[in-house]
């Protein structure tokens, strides 16, 4: 009876790893760079003289891109024997694909560049996870996944701030704001390449692509639905910048509106950081299923607020906090439960559906309520979020997530 719980004190006290910590710090350099390249990519375009379907097009394109390259690369690393390599690729990619924005002098150079940055981000993506899942124990999931969460977060905070300097010092002048997005995207690549260690495993044996979707057990399957379910309801945050400005316009005018909306997407981003971690911490306490439907009843409960709440900056200061709130219990906790879900040898799999599943979701989910909101207003639109929010909220809370869900399979 020692020995185990001497080894669990030792595994809760030194989750902080250095792979955890590597990847941790990687998510916030590559954050970092493609973020500050994002947040003036439309004003970018616009000295094109390009319309706004050329972005929607560039973001659709690349999000799908992404999504179905995290499957096949979930699929294929879970047969090699090091990761790590293919995680590499896709950090370089991505790095220079953002930086090669600033070579474009046509629309359908940047919908290039970004394609090949996303289709890096989409290799990447499930080996990263499967990296920091295999670094720790199950009783640590919730912490690591916060962590990675927390950090990358920090970048997504960090990016448009810089964005906003470089675009002063090197006076507006492009292409020297995108090749500068090299620098932090780089220093993500040398922490991968350095700094985070991979365990030793064995290549799972030649499986088909049809068989090891069948080997997954039920219990993933019934999670991936609520997470798919829930998905064509989340839509993008950004949105919600375009709802405050609405909202504060008539009162504030068009220019404080629009200051005043981004402020609360920082502070929006802030609780996003912050409660990723403590999400993860409590998650590795607390049942994981039932936490994460509390973040979906956080989204519900945010679009519902969004219905019935008066126009009025400090609901929407409330409005935004849920938000926050909400994507970091969601993101922090489907990915812990997602490995939870399954064994080590599935997790590049598991990773890669997830993944893709978020994907489509996010594709879908903002079209579908950017398409509701004006058509029928906001009270359709969200109230159609809040819906999906309590269906995947309710789907969750009643998944059964014991160990012995998992099939057992012999060695052969």
């Amino acid at each position: 009876m020692n020995g185990p719980t001497k080894a669990s004190k030792a595994n809760r006290s030194g989750w902080l790893n250095r792979t955890v910590l590597g990847i941790g710090l990687a998510s916030l350099f590559s954050d970092w760079s493609h973020e500050t390249a994002t947040a003036v990519l439309p004003a970018f375009l616009a000295t094109m003289g390009v319309a706004a379907a050329w972005l929607g097009s560039i973001e659709g394109v690349s999000d799908g891109l992404s999504s179905f390259a995290k499957m096949g690369s979930g699929f294929y690393t879970d047969k090699l024997r090091r990761r790590k390599p293919i995680a590499v690729i896709g950090y370089l990619f991505t790095s220079f694909g953002t930086a090669a924005f600033g070579l474009a002098t046509a629309a359908w150079h940047i919908l290039i560049a970004r394609a090949l940055a996303w289709l890096g981000r989409g290799v990447r993506t499930p080996v990263r996870k499967a990296l920091l899942a295999g670094s720790v124990t199950r009783e640590i999931y919730g912490r690591a996944f916060g962590f990675e969460r927390m950090m990358d977060t920090l970048g997504a905070i960090v990016g448009p701030a810089t964005a906003f300097l470089l675009l002063i010092v090197f006076h507006h002048r492009y292409p020297l704001l995108f090749a500068a997005t090299l620098v932090p995207s780089l220093i993500a690549v040398a922490l991968i390449v350095f700094v985070v260690k991979e365990k030793e495993r064995k290549p799972v044996p030649h499986i088909s692509f049809g068989r090891q979707l069948q080997m997954l057990p039920s219990a993933y399957w019934k999670f991936a639905t609520a997470v798919g379910l829930f998905g064509i309801g989340a839509f993008a945050h950004s949105m919600l910048i375009l709802l405050a400005t609405e909202k504060l316009t008539p009162s504030l005018g068009a220019a404080k509106a629009a200051t005043i909306a981004v402020a609360l997407y920082v502070l929006h981003n802030v609780f996003y950081a912050t409660f990723a971690y403590i999400g993860g911490w409590l998650g590795d306490r607390l049942p994981k299923n039932k936490f994460l439907a509390l973040g979906y009843s956080l989204a519900a409960l945010m679009c519902i607020g969004i219905i019935v709440f008066p126009d009025h900056i400090w609901t929407l200061v409330l409005i935004f906090i849920l938000g926050g709130t909400n994507v970091a219990l969601e993101e922090t906790l489907e990915d812990s439960l997602c490995a939870e879900l399954t064994e080590e040898s599935q997790h590049g799999m598991a990773f890669g559906i997830l993944a893709t599943v978020n994907g489509i979701g996010d594709f879908l989910s903002s079209i579908i309520v950017g398409a509701l909101w004006t058509a029928f207003g906001t009270t359709v639109a969200f109230g159609y979020s809040a819906a999906l929010s309590i269906v995947g909220a309710w789907l969750v809370l009643n998944l059964h997530t014991t160990t012995d869900a998992r099939p057992q399979r012999n060695a052969a």
